[in-house]
């Protein structure tokens, strides 16, 4: 339970930089990120649900990317004070794609 506690936290702390880098992704606060952290991952299990382990953005393909950056895209109209644009979403996919690629998920 813990683990998963950090990890939502580390989940957001990643998002929050990702909005004050990135164009097309309005800055939020830590609390907004938090929500945003467990609305993505909840539609991205949902997601997985459906179509299956094969689009999980841990096996680095292009559709992988492509549905983390759907998912990033709609979790704003879930999620009140998180705004992305459809090039943001994308960028955000990719550098959380590329924070993964270095940062092994049992250590986040």
């Amino acid at each position: 339970m813990l683990g998963l506690i950090v990890r939502f936290i580390v989940s957001a702390i990643v998002l929050m930089l990702v909005s004050f880098i990135l164009p097309g992704f309005a800055n939020m606060g830590f609390t907004v990120a938090l929500i945003a952290s467990i609305v993505i991952a909840l539609l991205g299990f949902i997601v997985e649900s459906v179509l299956g382990k094969n689009i999980s953005p841990h096996n680095r393909g292009i559709v992988g990317f492509l549905v983390s950056a759907i998912v990033i895209y709609l979790a704003q109209f879930l999620v009140s004070g998180m705004e992305v644009t459809i090039i943001g979403a994308a960028l955000a996919a990719l550098v959380i794609g590329v924070i993964d690629a270095f940062v092994p998920t049992e250590l986040r």
